[in-house]
């Protein structure tokens, strides 16, 4: 799974500095040894090395070593080709997400709306309950918003919940054609790793009929709510709600795919999907030695007319990098004591 992400990302890149016009002197997957590389008619070295953690396309002229043809470099074409060719590899990640959850939508069983079909509760024995109402909600009743934020596929409504948690909230709702809304609602929670997530579902929702467009607003509606569940993750760690022992590296990632894969095929390709959109909107942000860094220094460009010195933007990426490294070591550390606990 991590080869197919990284191959693809690394692809993006790639080609898009072909189109471009940029000399590339290698394209590899992996880190480490090289197990096995071979030199292309295209005069770019292609190489497979050990560690699949990361991949590499080298071009003309990212530093500031001379390159064979300078008309070449990446160094001397426009802002807006470079701007494509660093982006490249987050946006085909994000559009490989867009894929795989396109495929989910079709192949994957049923999908859902927020319509209540019945509600969703047990005994202590397992057994159904019959429940008229809960918090003034009815069968029937349409979940349209949550808080500030408008509802359109089941997936919004399950992160929206999830990220809530124990906090109450106000629901607007569809009831026989009208708008109605239910006041100071809170929804059931669960604790994991010490934080509370709010559960939707507590009710069982009516399925829906997987029409042309049916499908591309579950696919594009279900990535979006993807994306915000990835960038509100990253607020709540940075912000503390979240700890430590709740962020992954590569080996807790492993860990938690192979719990999935015990689900079935469609839980497999989930996570992939998940972890694909994660990649990309990761990338993206304004950080050094990530693409969305060297993306901030080509937007400081643009709006001084001139480019940074590159010395110094080297090295504020070789700080960002030895930064980024040493996190690494730290939650691989933190993945590796949580297999023993």
């Amino acid at each position: 799974m991590f080869g197919i992400l990284i191959f693809i990302h690394e692809f993006g890149h790639f080609i898009m500095a072909k189109k471009a016009g940029v000399g590339i002197y290698e394209f590899s997957i992996g880190m480490g040894p090289t197990i096995f590389k071979r030199m292309g008619k295209d005069g770019i070295k292609y190489s497979l090395r050990l560690f699949p953690i990361g991949g590499y396309v080298s071009m003309y002229g990212e530093d500031e070593d001379e390159c064979p043809d300078k008309s070449k470099a990446l160094s001397e074409k426009s802002v807006g080709a470079r701007f494509l060719v660093i982006s490249a590899g987050a946006i085909m990640n994000i559009l490989l997400g867009l894929l795989l959850s396109m495929g989910l939508v079709i192949f994957g069983g049923n999908i859902y709306s927020n319509k209540i079909e019945r509600f969703n509760f047990g005994d202590e024995f397992g057994n159904p309950i019959q429940v008229e109402q809960y918090q003034g909600l009815l069968v029937g009743d349409e979940i349209i918003k949550v808080g500030s934020r408008n509802i359109f596929v089941r997936h919004d409504l399950i992160y929206e919940a999830m990220n809530l948690g124990d906090k109450k909230v106000d629901l607007i709702i569809k009831r026989d054609g009208e708008r109605v809304t239910i006041r100071d609602f809170s929804f059931p929670t669960s604790v994991e790793k010490g934080i509370v997530f709010g559960n939707a579902g507590f009710f069982i929702p009516t399925t829906l009929r997987k029409t042309p467009l049916e499908v591309i607003k579950q696919t594009f509606c279900q990535t979006v709510a993807i994306i915000r569940m990835i960038w509100s993750s990253l607020i709540n760690t940075v912000t503390g709600k979240y700890g430590v022992e709740a962020v992954s590296g590569p080996v807790g990632v492993v860990s938690e795919v192979k719990e999935t894969a015990k689900y079935g095929f469609s839980s497999l390709i989930y996570m992939m999907m998940i972890i694909s959109i994660n990649l990309g909107v990761v990338n993206l942000l304004p950080l050094p030695a990530l693409d969305g860094g060297r993306l901030f220094f080509l937007l400081i460009e643009l709006l001084r007319g001139k480019p940074l010195n590159p010395k110094y933007e080297g090295i504020v990426h070789f700080i960002g990098l030895a930064l980024l490294m040493a996190l690494m070591i730290f939650i691989t550390f933190n993945d590796i004591s949580k297999l023993f606990n």
